[in-house]
C-alpha cells in the first residue's frame, strides 16, 4: 500500500488508488484479522498496522461510514474480533502542487480519445516531485491535453496508470478520461497487463530463464534505494521472470517480465541474485563487476558507461485490453540508440576476444 510520505514518486503502478466519477482519489485497504487477535478498538487496531495513517484520520473515516467490517460500516469504537474482514476507503491526501503545461516533445506511439501510449526517453522524469517540479512527462501531457478535464493544474498525477524510472526508457500508457483511468488501473491491479523489459546485466547467468521472488521495500540503511527483505518482515511481494536473450561474455542481455510492479523492481531483483544492471549507479552496476584486471578492459568498460550513462533498462513491450473497445492492444518499441550501441560494442568485444583466443 502506498505510504503518504512516498506520494507518487515511489510507485510503479497505482494499484491501490481508485478514482470516482467526480475525480476524487481514494486509497483502499483490506485486512483479515488474525485468529489470535484480542478484542481491540478498530481505530487503535488500524493505526498500529497502517503506516502514516493517524488515529484521528481513521476516526473520521469511520464517522463517514468508510470503515466496513464484514461488509457493514462500524464506528471507531468497534472492537475487532478474530476473523473479521476489514475494508477501509479513505480520501487520499493530495499535495499542493500546481502543474504547469510545458511544450515538451512527446514520442506518441498510439493515441485515441480514451488513451495515449508514449515512448518515454531516458532522463525524462514521469511526474513532479523531489526537486523535479517542471520538465516532466506530466508537464508535457498537461500541455498536450490542455482541453481535457482530467488534465487540470491541480492534479499532480493526471492520467497516470503506472510509471517507469527517470533513467529507464520505454512504453507508458496514459488515460485521457476518468473511465479509462479506472479500467486501466484495474488491469494493472489484477496483473492482466503484459509488460516486458530488456536489460543488460553484469555476469553470465547460470540458467537460461528463471523467476525471482522476494519482498521489496525501502532499505532501512539508505532510504534512497530499495532492497529485498525476507517474507513477512518488510516490503511488498514482488515477482520477476527473466530469460536470457544473448550471452555477451561478462554481461548478459535479458528479457524481464513483471508479475508485480514495485519501485525499482527489476533493478533490485537482479542485484539480489548477483547480476546488477549495467551502469546502475544506485545498485552497484556502475563498477567493473566482471571481467579481467587489464587496463585495456577497464577502459573498454568505461567507454561503455559513457555510451549509456544510465541503467541499461528499457520497457519494450506493453499490452492491455482497451478500456472502451475491449480490444487486445500490444505495443513494442525499438531499443533506444544508447542501449543498442552498447550491445553492439559488447558483441564486438566478445567476437574479438574469441578470435584472439
Amino acid at each position: 500500500m502506498l505510504e503518504e510520505n512516498d506520494f507518487i514518486d515511489d510507485f510503479e503502478d497505482i494499484e491501490d488508488i481508485e478514482e470516482t466519477e467526480d475525480g476524487a482519489l481514494f486509497e483502499h485497504y483490506n485486512i483479515i484479522v488474525d485468529p489470535g487477535q484480542t478484542l481491540l478498538r478498530i481505530d487503535k487496531f488500524l493505526s498500529d498496522r497502517l503506516k502514516n495513517t493517524t488515529r484521528s484520520r481513521l476516526q473520521t473515516a469511520a464517522d463517514e461510514g468508510n470503515i466496513l467490517v464484514n461488509n457493514q460500516s462500524v464506528k471507531s469504537s468497534y472492537k475487532v474480533k478474530p476473523g473479521d474482514e476489514i475494508s477501509i476507503v479513505m480520501d487520499y491526501p493530495r499535495r499542493e502542487l500546481k502543474i504547469i503545461p510545458e511544450d515538451i516533445p512527446l514520442n506518441i506511439v498510439y493515441e485515441d480519445v480514451h488513451l495515449l501510449v508514449v515512448n518515454k526517453p531516458a532522463g525524462l522524469v514521469v511526474h513532479p516531485g523531489h526537486g523535479n517540479y517542471s520538465g516532466t512527462l506530466v508537464n508535457a501531457l498537461a500541455y498536450h491535453f490542455q482541453e481535457l478535464p482530467l488534465f487540470n493544474s491541480n492534479d499532480p498525477r493526471p492520467g497516470l496508470i503506472h510509471r517507469i524510472d527517470k533513467n529507464t526508457s520505454g512504453l507508458l500508457v496514459v488515460a485521457k478520461t476518468v473511465d479509462a483511468k479506472v479500467k486501466l488501473s484495474l488491469q494493472f491491479f489484477e496483473k492482466t497487463t503484459k509488460r516486458k523489459y530488456v536489460a543488460l546485466v553484469w555476469g553470465d547467468l547460470k540458467e537460461n530463464e528463471g523467476t525471482i521472488t522476494g519482498n521489496i521495500g525501502r532499505s532501512l540503511k539508505n532510504r534512497q534505494v530499495f532492497t529485498v527483505f525476507p517474507e513477512g518482515e518488510h516490503g511488498k511481494p514482488a515477482v520477476t521472470h527473466y530469460k536470457v536473450i544473448e550471452r555477451l561474455g561478462y554481461v548478459n542481455l535479458v528479457e524481464c517480465r513483471l508479475e508485480t510492479g514495485r519501485t525499482h523492481q527489476i533493478r533490485v531483483h537482479m542485484k539480489h541474485i548477483g547480476h546488477p544492471l549495467f551502469n546502475d549507479d544506485n545498485y552497484g552496476g556502475d563498477q567493473v563487476l566482471r571481467g579481467t584486471t587489464f587496463t585495456k578492459y577497464k577502459q573498454f568498460v568505461k567507454n561503455c558507461f559513457e555510451m549509456i550513462p544510465r541503467q541499461a533498462l528499457h520497457a519494450q513491450t506493453l499490452g492491455f485490453v482497451h478500456p472502451a473497445t475491449g480490444e487486445e492492444m500490444l505495443f513494442e518499441s525499438e531499443l533506444p540508440e544508447d542501449l543498442a550501441n552498447v550491445i553492439v560494442k559488447w558483441r564486438n568485444y566478445l567476437s574479438n576476444r574469441v578470435t584472439s583466443e
